[in-house]
């Protein structure tokens, strides 16, 4: 793709397509967007959220006649976050704080970006702050529930094995969907109980599963995965009855399923089940440090905000419990 198609892609993403010159911020765009799929292996999911946000970031600047990078400053993109949060989608939903933010932290990594390649002599990013984001506890399964969703898939089925297998291998790894999906069949060693991951940024880690996931993995490669596969599997770990690699959408869509179908009433994703594997190590007396390095985190204050969770679930237990402690209308006093 050349400097101008890919200057009309960014331009042209809310309306006609929009020109740019050659040395324009869309240019500038692609150039950070190449740098981030290439040098820094980030996910086609990430890649494709950071193209959105540069390319409406590109339009509003454009509309305000700025076409060069170098001649952004701090009052422009002050306003560009101002009219996101002002702005609706969809049917009239206004936009959260964390899609505000997210559109931030694209723009303030892409002046970074053009300031140390010396594309740009300033930052004008750097004294904009991020909107403060209310804090969101993460919302685990019960242990039990759990149990309930894993034991719902048809044992003695080809569909039923696989399906098995992957809610297995979610709760026993803590992996993110993504990795779940793109796993191929020599990132599980059975043998060692283990699997090998690439997570975010290309970062390899190895997380051990438990004896449940390992026999139902175990039992899907022997009995099921032959049945699914054809000449387009190649290597990938978990089918599709076509034969092709299970997709985030489908394992989101029958999880969902599952769920529903053990009487759960809320939605509930492949994420709860990450959540819920590490509430649960927490819950265990795990150390955080470890449940850190088994879900791939980079900093350790990710994996603190599990803590608070579990931190709720003890008042909660306390406040319920404790003869001294009871709250009215929690347990009658013997």
């Amino acid at each position: 793709m050349n400097t101008r198609e890919s200057s009309t892609r960014i331009d042209g993403a809310e309306g006609r397509p929009r020109r740019t010159t050659p040395d324009g911020v869309s240019r500038d765009a692609e150039r950070f967007l190449d740098h981030l799929a290439v040098e820094r292996g980030l996910s086609d999911n990430t890649l494709l959220a950071y193209r959105k946000d540069l390319r409406r970031y590109a339009t509003f600047l454009a509309r305000r006649g700025i076409r060069r990078s170098d001649d952004v400053d701090e009052s422009a993109i002050r306003s560009f976050v101002a009219s996101i949060s002002a702005s609706t989608y969809g049917d009239e939903r206004p936009y959260a704080p964390t899609s505000v933010g997210r559109a931030l932290s694209a723009v303030r990594s892409f002046h970074r970006f053009l300031l140390r390649e010396g594309v740009t002599t300033r930052d004008p990013a750097a004294g904009v702050a991020r909107p403060k984001l209310p804090r969101a506890l993460p919302h685990p399964l019960t242990v039990d529930e759990v149990r309930a969703i894993l034991e719902m898939p048809e044992a003695d089925s080809v569909g039923g094995l696989r399906d098995r297998a992957w809610l297995e291998l979610l709760y026993a790894s803590g992996l993110r969907v993504s990795e779940l999906t793109a796993l191929d069949v020599d990132d599980v060693d059975l043998e060692a109980n283990a699997v090998r991951v690439l997570g975010k940024g290309g970062k390899e880690r190895e997380v051990p599963i438990g004896r449940h996931a390992n026999d139902a993995v175990g039992a899907y490669l022997s009995r099921s995965r032959p049945e699914l596969a054809s000449p387009r599997s190649r290597a990938a770990l978990f089918l599709n009855t076509r034969g092709g690699r299970l997709t985030r959408q489908s394992v989101g869509r029958l999880l969902e399923g599952y769920a529903r179908r053990t009487g759960i009433r809320r939605r509930v994703t492949p994420h709860d089940l990450r959540h819920s594997f590490a509430t649960h190590l927490l819950d265990g007396g795990a150390d955080v440090r470890v449940v850190q390095e088994l879900l791939g985190h980079v900093s350790v204050a990710t994996t603190q905000i599990y803590t608070l969770v579990t931190r709720e679930h003890l008042r909660a237990v306390y406040y319920t419990s404790h003869p001294r402690a009871r709250r009215a209308g929690t347990l009658k006093e013997r």
